[in-house]
């Protein structure tokens, strides 16, 4: 069951054709199909469906909706065109194909405009690389930490820089500025590190008085995400961690519901590809071991004991 058009998630939507390409994740889910695996489309499970309504006809669920809510700065002027999640600058580039100036769902024209990424993971390069190579004249990622603290890969942050990708460090939004609804530019407050947080990064903190405002047309907010809503507001008996992401025995993925397994960003928060694909192959081996042992019940067989 997939929200979206088309098949592939995060790996087709948010990440760029130039890291992951498309031909590559379709020959995956071809695969997928010749092995009979079917595809539910525009199905967005929590509005479309229930969990409810598929564990009555499905003998084990496996939850893989991932970290899908945007994380925003909380500052004046983020309501103004021009500001977009990384998730949804990254999906109308990937998906809908937004570089197109006959695109439905057109991006800003980038072309020689003066674009901003917050944040230093490596999504605020995947955004920054991406308005780079849509053409802009101008792209910084600003972060308010050092360089040293980014949580982005090294090699992401050289080869940022080796595609003309500008990095300004210690620095904080304030506010975001427009005119006419659409945006101007971006007030940063220029930060420096104090003593370390729980992360075990030193904090940032404010140097008063070191304000500056920087022209900018697109800006990216690329500075995290929370577990996808959608699904877990309808199933309060799901057990959640207090992050708000779901409750896993990490050996099997087995959620506090029988039947019903998770794993990937859902369970962990925003990570990599790599751990989400790890804990698909132990929850689907948690699955068979489940639907061999004598706690399942098919729903069907529970269905029809109940009617009788």
């Amino acid at each position: 069951y997939e929200a979206l058009h088309e098949p592939g998630g995060v790996l087709v939507y948010g990440i760029p054709e130039f890291r992951l390409p498309k031909e590559i994740v379709q020959a995956e889910i071809a695969g997928l199909e010749e092995l009979g695996v079917v595809f539910e489309m525009n199905a967005i499970v929590g509005r479309t469906h229930t969990l409810h309504e598929l564990m009555a006809v499905h003998d084990a669920i496996f939850i893989g909706v991932g970290a899908g809510l945007p994380r925003f700065l909380g500052v004046p002027g983020e309501n103004l065109i021009g500001v977009y999640s990384a998730n949804e600058f990254l999906t109308r580039v990937n998906l809908m194909k937004a570089w197109l100036s006959s695109a439905a769902t057109p991006v800003l024209d980038v072309a020689d405009k003066r674009i901003v990424v917050f944040g230093g993971g490596n999504t605020a390069m995947d955004a920054a690389r991406t308005a780079k190579r849509m053409g802009a004249a101008d792209v910084r990622v600003l972060y308010r930490r050092t360089e040293e603290e980014m949580p982005a890969r090294r090699e992401e942050v050289r080869h940022a820089r080796e595609e003309g990708v500008i990095f300004d460090f210690l620095v904080s939004p304030t506010e975001l500025r427009g005119r006419d609804g659409l945006l101007t530019s971006v007030v940063l407050q220029r930060m420096e590190l104090g003593e370390p947080d729980e992360s075990g990064r030193r904090r940032p903190q404010p140097v008063p008085g070191e304000i500056k405002a920087v022209e900018a047309d697109l800006a990216v907010v690329a500075i995290g995400n929370g577990a996808n809503p959608l699904l877990l507001a309808t199933v309060p008996e799901l057990e959640k961690t207090h992050w708000g992401t779901i409750a896993v025995d990490e050996a099997t993925g087995r959620t506090s519901m029988p039947g019903v397994f998770a794993g990937g960003d859902i369970v962990t928060g925003g990570a990599t590809v790599i751990l989400a694909m790890g804990a698909g192959r132990r929850a689907a081996a948690s699955v068979e071991d489940w639907l061999g042992s004598g706690e399942w019940v098919s729903p069907y067989e529970a269905a029809t004991a109940e009617q009788e």
